[in-house]
């Protein structure tokens, strides 16, 4: 069995995406997106999903984080840990059709908050790249202004944010 050297990206059942950080003779130190630094055996299972090759001693710590600097922006998904307000950890979003014959639809609330945050940081990431783009002012003005608009639309989640700096915020009254 071939050593994965630093760098190399991993899908692991438990931990989710990850990156190798560090290689010992028995154990991968690995950043995952969800649940940051973990050490994983290196014959555990897991999915390489890209391989670094290269002798593991000769890359440096700069080099490792510019490489995980580098992948997270390529997943553009990544996202910081966003805390659900605790009265709602474990709880769950049950969907009562009017019909009384149909089945009601329950998630776990988590589950929801984290398709909700996802949804944030993709708007996040729309907006750094309309600021980026060659269109020209007024046009990134218009797409700004609709951004904060489903920014407004989407403020009646903030309920769920256990700290209010990280709850979506509308266009602010004059």
């Amino acid at each position: 069995m071939k050593l994965l050297g630093i760098s190399s990206r991993i899908d692991h059942a438990e931990y989710g995406k990850g990156v190798v950080t560090n290689v010992t003779s028995k154990h991968y130190w690995v950043t995952f997106i969800e649940s940051g630094l973990e050490t994983i055996d290196i014959d555990s299972d897991f999915e390489v999903i890209e391989a670094a090759d290269g002798d593991v001693d000769t890359v440096s710590f700069f080099d490792v984080e510019s490489s995980l600097v580098e992948i997270l922006k390529k997943w553009s998904d990544a996202s910081e840990v966003v805390p659900i307000a605790d009265k709602y950890k474990g709880g769950k979003l049950i969907l009562e059709p009017a019909d009384t014959s149909l089945k009601s639809y329950e998630l776990p609330i988590d589950k929801f908050f984290h398709k909700i945050i996802m949804v944030r940081d993709r708007l996040r990431v729309m907006e750094q790249r309309i600021n980026a783009s060659d269109l020209d002012e007024q046009g990134k003005i218009d797409l700004q202004q609709y951004i904060t608009r489903i920014y407004g639309s989407l403020t009646s989640f903030n309920v769920l944010f256990k700290s209010k700096n990280q709850q979506f915020v509308g266009q602010r009254s004059k």
